[in-house]
C-alpha cells in the first residue's frame, strides 16, 4: 500500500510517498481504509529528530496520527463495527495514518458524524479531542466564564473558540491580524492581534488555553484567583526548557494543567455528537494529496494556517 515515509531525520524534504505491506487486523482490531489524515504538531518535531531518544533510529518511519475513513475488515472478536462503517479516530502513541490503510484497536475509533465529508472530517479527530479535553475535562469551563485562547485561528484554537461559544463562555482569542475576522466568525467575542497585544493589557481570565507554548509565565499571571490554565504545546526551539517549565508548573500549581492526548472511542463519540449538533465544525485551510506530504509539512512549519492542513489518501 502507499504510505508517507522517511528514511532519516530532517526537514520536510525527507518525506516521500513509498510502499509498505498493508496491515492485517489482529484479534480486537479493525482495518480502516483511510480517506484522509491531517498534519499535527508533534509530527514535524519527531520527523526533525528532536525526540530521537524516544523515537529511535530505526527507519523507515511513518507519519500521521489521526484518520477518517471506512472500515475495510474486522479482526476476530470485533462486534462494534461492520464493514463499510464511516469512522474516525486517533492512533495515540504511534504514527502511521498517512497511508492507504491502518489497523487500529477497536476501542479507538468512533462512528464519524453523519453527513460530514470524510476529507473535512479528518481535520477534527486530534484537534477536536484535544480542545474538548482541555476545556471540558481539564479546565471545566463554565457558562459566563472568561476564556482566553492563544492561537485562536489554528487547528486546536479554532475548535476551542467554537467550544467556548457553545459552553456559554466569553471568548477572547489571540490570532494573527489577517485572521481576526475569521476568528470572530467562529464565535470569539473579542479577537486581538497577538503581535500588538501585550499580555498585561488583556485583563483577567477564568481559563487560559495556550496552544502556542511561549511566554508561559506571562500568560499564567492573567489567571483570576480561581483561574485555570491548560497548556497543550511547547516552544520547539527551546524544547527541554519549555517541557521542564510546563511539567514543573503542572506538578506544583494546581491551576495549571497539561496532558498528552490519547483519545479513545468515548471521547470521539462526544466529538461526533457535538459536530452533528452543529456546535463545532471542521476548519480546513488546504488539502494535499499523499504524494505531496512534504509540501504539507512545509506549509505547516511556515505557519499562518487557518484550522488544519489535510492530506487526502483515498
Amino acid at each position: 500500500m502507499r504510505a508517507a515515509l522517511y528514511d532519516r531525520y530532517g526537514g520536510p524534504g525527507v518525506l516521500y510517498e513509498g510502499t509498505v505491506p498493508a496491515p492485517v487486523p489482529r484479534a480486537g482490531e479493525v482495518l480502516v481504509r483511510v480517506h484522509a489524515t491531517s498534519v499535527n504538531g508533534g509530527e514535524p518535531t519527531v520527523r526533525a529528530g528532536k525526540l530521537r531518544a524516544v523515537a529511535g533510529r530505526g527507519f523507515p518511519k511513518r507519519t500521521g496520527v489521526d484518520f477518517a475513513g471506512e472500515v475495510a475488515a474486522l479482526g476476530n472478536g470485533v462486534s462494534r463495527f461492520t464493514i463499510g462503517d464511516r469512522v474516525w479516530g486517533v492512533l495515540g502513541r504511534t504514527f502511521g495514518t498517512a497511508a492507504e490503510y491502518v489497523a487500529v484497536s477497536a476501542d479507538r475509533p468512533a462512528l464519524a458524524p453523519a453527513g460530514l465529508d470524510l476529507v473535512r472530517a479528518a481535520a477534527l479527530p486530534a484537534a477536536g479531542t484535544t480542545a474538548l479535553t482541555a476545556l471540558r475535562d481539564k479546565a471545566r469551563l463554565g457558562s459566563g466564564e472568561r476564556l482566553l485562547v492563544r492561537g485562536g485561528a489554528g487547528g486546536v484554537g479554532s475548535i476551542a473558540v467554537q467550544l467556548g461559544r457553545a459552553y456559554g463562555a466569553h471568548v477572547t482569542a489571540l490570532a494573527g491580524a489577517k485572521h481576526l475576522d475569521f476568528v470572530r466568525e467562529l464565535g470569539a467575542d473579542e479577537a486581538l492581534d497577538y503581535s500588538t497585544t501585550a499580555p498585561e493589557d488583556l485583563g483577567r481570565f477564568d481559563v487560559v488555553l495556550d496552544t502556542v507554548g511561549t511566554r508561559f509565565a506571562d500568560f499564567r499571571r492573567l489567571l483570576s484567583p480561581t483561574g485555570r490554565m491548560v497548556a497543550i504545546t511547547f516552544d520547539s526551539a527551546r524544547l527541554l526548557r519549555s517541557v521542564g517549565a510546563l511539567l514543573a508548573a503542572a506538578v506544583f500549581d494546581r491551576r495549571v494543567h497539561a496532558f498528552s492526548g490519547n483519545p479513545r472511542h468515548d471521547l470521539l463519540a462526544d466529538l461526533t455528537r457535538l459536530t452533528e449538533a452543529g456546535d463545532i465544525e471542521p476548519v480546513v485551510d488546504r488539502t494535499y494529496p499523499l504524494a505531496e506530504i512534504a509540501e504539507a509539512h512545509r506549509a505547516f512549519e511556515a505557519g499562518g494556517i487557518r484550522g488544519k492542513l489535510v492530506v487526502t489518501v483515498a
